[in-house]
């Protein structure tokens, strides 16, 4: 207990600046998928007919109204391919600092969009609030994972970065709960419902410039000593940070030769691959996990048990609740467990639960009972996605690459979560159409496989640094071992040798 403590104060500037970037990051992207929801959808559709009725004299035909909401919905991923396209340009040239105050401003004029459409009797203010929106989110999903990452010492780096998975989770269920009919989810609100980001982007404008840059951006790029000393002192207190600072300097001296690589060069780059492999099918396999699919089957499900129509709003709520606890545990336990198993042993769960689930929908027309079976499963599902996977993923997307490597490699990851979502928010009502719950079953498939993979080749990453990882993944080859050298020789040169 008294360590912990000791801890907390140690650590208190550390813990502010993670609090000060989880209000303006993915707090907000959290938020806005969740409060284009049912009932703000409803009131947006309404006001979309109603001001088009006014301007030209005659109502909308259902589908263009469907057509229009959709336009909406779709455009903030738009919007996130785009900032996540800038992103890795703008955390080179400018740092993750001056990124996250600018993508502010930038969240501030969306927001203004937004709270004043009504009163403009605009519906296309949406549109470009929304795309504003979007670009901000692909901008602050990506700085604030990194952001968090380098400012993190090595024994609080799993911690730290299960964070802004917390603060996503966070923000899905203020977005819930703020679209209430009880709060602003109502005809006349709802515009400042879809505002109120404004504010917390606000606060993180005016907190932010009293933190520093990331010790590792201000050591790597741009050779700052006496800066990255002084921010490693202000974030992590008066303790012994030599060995932290020590494994920069090894980083610093393996990419003394190498220059910040771009996205191509990344995607080139023969000592990268693995790391690139394991990025790319860890994203994938978050897509293909069915959390989103449980997500669109969960009202479904809530009405086929006849709860009451009132209530399921709020148990809906209650598996958001769920999921950012779950987050919460996985952020205390990471840095015991280790990665490696919170990936493969959640994994392993959530296909025993979606298993489970596929045979209680497909007997809840002949057992009433099952319909209260299926509500459990989606809540034990949900706990196993949010206490493994959810956290991992992140952690060790930012552990496995350097410091040259990392934004470009984000990048990367985002263009895939970003697509993924716009494909898989396209083609999965026609799946769920034509196999039923038994659309589950591709997800369990691909929970499976996934296991398997991340156990068999994924190194653990906890509690060792950048050059440590890549060292073991140099002794993940497929027959042949690659060796790294650094020092005398230059960190791009490679040695290649056979098991014979």
């Amino acid at each position: 207990m008294a360590s912990c403590l000791s801890g907390l104060i140690q650590y208190r500037r550390l813990f502010q600046m993670m609090l000060v970037l989880g209000i303006g990051g993915t707090l907000l992207p959290g938020f806005h998928l969740s409060v284009v929801n049912y009932p703000s959808s409803m009131h947006i559709k309404r006001f979309i007919n109603k001001t088009w009725l006014e301007r030209y004299g005659s109502p909308l035909h259902q589908e263009t109204i469907t057509l229009l909401w959709s336009l909406i919905v779709s455009i903030y991923c738009v919007g996130g391919l785009l900032g996540c396209l800038c992103s890795g340009y703008l955390f080179v040239k400018y740092g993750k600092k001056k990124s996250l105050l600018c993508n502010n401003m930038l969240i501030m004029v969306a927001a203004l969009h937004m709270g004043f459409s009504k009163t403009a009797k605009s519906f296309e203010m949406i549109l470009i609030g929304r795309f504003l929106y979007g670009i901000s989110a692909g901008i602050c999903l990506n700085a604030h994972s990194q952001y968090l990452g380098e400012i993190s010492p090595k024994k609080l780096r799993g911690f730290a970065n299960t964070n802004a998975l917390v603060f996503l989770t966070l923000g899905k269920v203020l977005g819930q709960i703020m679209g209430l009919r009880e709060f602003l989810g109502t005809e006349s609100l709802w515009p400042l419902l879809l505002a109120v980001c404004g504010i917390a982007a606000f606060v993180q404008l005016v907190s932010l410039p009293f933190f520093p840059e990331s010790p590792p951006y201000l050591l790597i790029q741009k050779e700052d000593t006496e800066g990255c000393l002084k921010a490693m002192k202000q974030l992590w207190g008066d303790g012994d940070h030599k060995a932290e600072f020590d494994d920069m300097m090894k980083e610093k001296a393996a990419m003394k030769s190498i220059k910040t690589m771009s996205v191509l060069e990344v995607m080139k780059e023969p000592a990268l691959r693995w790391q690139l492999c394991i990025m790319i099918l860890l994203t994938m396999s978050i897509q293909l996990c069915g959390l989103n699919a449980i997500y669109f089957y969960t009202f479904e499900v809530f009405r086929t048990a006849r709860l009451d129509e009132d209530l399921i709003p709020y148990i809906a709520l209650g598996v958001g609740i769920c999921e950012f606890f779950s987050n919460i545990l996985c952020s205390s336990i990471i840095d015991r467990f280790g990665r490696r198993m919170l990936l493969w042993g959640g994994y392993g769960l959530m296909a025993v639960m979606l298993a489970f689930l596929v045979t209680a929908l497909s007997l809840q027309n002949q057992f009433s009972w099952m319909a209260c079976c299926s509500i459990i499963l989606i809540f034990l599902f949900i706990i196993s996605y949010g206490i493994g996977p959810s956290g991992a993923v992140m952690s060790v997307m930012m552990e496995i690459f350097n410091q040259s490597a990392r934004s470009s490699a984000f990048v990367i990851a985002g263009i895939i979560s970003w697509m993924g979502l716009t494909v898989i928010g396209m083609i999965f009502p026609f799946i769920v159409e034509a196999l039923g719950p038994f659309c589950f079953l591709i997800f369990v498939g691909v929970l499976v496989i996934s296991g398997i993979f991340f156990y068999l080749f994924l190194p653990e990453t906890k509690g060792k640094s950048i050059m440590e990882i890549t060292e073991e993944f140099s002794t993940i080859h497929f027959g042949k071992k690659l060796l790294l050298t650094a020092g005398k020789n230059s960190p791009m040169e490679h040695t290649f040798c056979t098991k014979l």
